[in-house]
């Protein structure tokens, strides 16, 4: 079994699991004080080996798609698993939502997880030394994933928290709950979720979440894009490092303020959640009964010159600091004011 360890600050509480470095639960107050659950994840802790769900998980070496499953660097071609269709998807298994991470040091409101993962594995080049720290702070938890590597390679963490603000046992989806996004273009992707390399604006279409909408809003609309998704199952441009998204849940008056230093944002709207192992209370999750916002680099960006660099040198750190501040609103106004 899993070590777990559990961090608290004020009314906010967090499980942790060395597997994957997870985010199991997160105990948020709503606007009259009662707690929930507000992320997704799994009744039995032997469900997160066997079905790559990535509830919670930091996931790497390079979260989200890589074209082809294959990259160049350097003059070498490094192939990969191909475990989404021809593509390799969060780096195939065992990925690092996979790995048994070293809790490392931990405290009332901290804990800091190490992993080591050799050169080649699943193909990435390089001997990476990564770090997880969670740290409970007075308005929600903050994430530092760090990494250095002993040879070229490329890099993309992040965590993969299924959100549902009105509570993990609540049965709704997140289809009322009004998000905005810091963002003005998406990449659009082709029939295999691969970005093409261009960059498209959001204004006039179902990807506009700058003014604040429900998400379930135009998620039906006869897009392309939704379309090949099935829903939502993109990557938003951020303009600025910062907060790069808001999300509200009427109904408990949860706020969620989502910041980071990545210049990437993929809204997953949890499209093939049906039919997963039993949730952390015991029922099972409808589709859209979360969804992830993702911060990180661009998608397929080893193989995209003209997006974001994902490369990693040796004498290098890399640094990707998130954070999920929460707060309560009684109006929408009120929560994007």
């Amino acid at each position: 079994m899993t070590e777990t360890v559990e961090i608290a600050r004020g009314p906010y509480r967090a499980q942790l699991l060395a597997l994957g470095a997870t985010l199991r639960r997160l105990e948020v107050p709503d606007r009259e004080g009662r707690v929930a659950n507000v992320v997704l994840g799994c009744r039995d802790l032997d469900d997160y080996r066997r079905v790559a769900r990535y509830y919670g998980a930091t996931v790497g070496r390079y979260a989200n798609r890589i074209g082809g499953a294959r990259f160049m660097l350097d003059g070498r071609e490094y192939r990969l698993p191909a475990n989404d269709g021809p593509n390799n998807l969060h780096s195939g298994a065992p990925g690092f939502d996979q790995r048994d991470w070293a809790l490392e040091d931990a405290d009332a409101s901290s804990a800091r997880f190490g992993l080591t993962s050799p050169d080649g594995e699943n193909g990435f080049p390089g001997t990476l030394r990564v770090e997880a720290l969670y740290r409970m702070e007075e308005d929600g938890l903050a994430i530092t994933l760090s990494a250095q590597t002993d040879a070229p390679t490329v890099l993309n963490l992040t965590n993969h928290a299924y959100f549902n603000l009105g509570g993990e046992a609540s049965g709704r989806t997140i289809l009322d709950h009004v998000l905005r996004i810091a963002g003005s273009h998406i990449t659009p992707v082709d029939a295999d979720l691969i970005p093409t390399g261009a960059l498209r604006p959001v204004a006039n279409s179902p990807f506009d979440f700058r003014t604040p909408k429900p998400v379930g809003r135009d998620i039906a609309q006869d897009d392309t894009q939704l379309v090949r998704g099935l829903g939502y199952d993109h990557n938003w441009a951020i303009d600025a490092p910062g907060r790069a998204a808001t999300l509200y849940d009427p109904e408990s008056g949860r706020v969620l303020d989502l910041h980071s230093t990545k210049p990437g944002l993929q809204l997953y709207s949890g499209n093939h959640l049906a039919d997963g192992p039993p949730g952390t209370s015991g029922g099972t999750y409808a589709a859209r009964a979360g969804l992830c916002l993702e911060p990180q680099l661009f998608p397929d960006s080893p193989n995209r010159p003209e997006f974001p660099s994902a490369r990693l040198d040796p004498g290098e750190r890399y640094e990707h600091r998130l954070a999920f501040r929460f707060r309560t609103a009684g109006s929408v106004d009120e929560a994007f004011g």
